[in-house]
């Protein structure tokens, strides 16, 4: 079964769920490690005037739908592991949606190549407009980043 394929059944599910007004997908990954198929759900939950927290009752609640859907409808052919979580507090950002929400935020961008001897970046995300990242660094000045050239950009985790 193709990954994308996958990820638009699940797409489809998740918006005849009864509860799906609560609840917005971010990604879906369908992956081998070591071995092993997992299948893995973020989702966000909704909640008036913005985002809210995934709780385990949550992603519960989701895992036994989809996991009931996925008998059904069986369209994994291999074992795997089904897993739902939250995207977490270091999620990738990667689409338009993503970069205006976090517009403001801390990010850190992984880059395949480096800038001032490092590949890391670490700044402000300002937004993402015709294939280029603008993020304003810890001196205030802003740098424009292609997105060929970045390899990875997450929310920062700062305490």
């Amino acid at each position: 079964m193709a990954k994308k394929k996958i990820a638009e059944y699940i797409e489809q599910w998740m918006a005849e769920f009864e509860h799906a007004s609560d609840y917005e997908i971010h990604r879906t990954e369908f992956v081998k490690e070591a071995g092993d198929w997992y299948l893995r759900v973020f989702i966000d939950k909704l909640e008036e005037g913005g985002y809210g927290v995934m709780s385990t009752d949550d992603c519960e609640l989701i895992s036994r739908y989809l996991s009931d859907k996925l008998d059904e409808e069986d369209p994994i052919s291999q074992n795997y592991v089904l897993e739902v979580s939250s995207p977490g507090m270091d999620r990738p950002l990667i689409t338009d949606k993503d970069f205006t929400r976090f517009a403001g935020e801390q990010v850190e961008i992984k880059l395949y190549e480096a800038i001032d001897g490092s590949k890391l970046l670490l700044g402000v995300l300002v937004g993402r407009s015709e294939g280029v990242v603008t993020v304003t660094d810890p001196k205030g000045k802003e740098i424009a980043l292609p997105e060929e050239k970045i390899a990875k950009i997450n929310l920062a985790v700062v305490f």
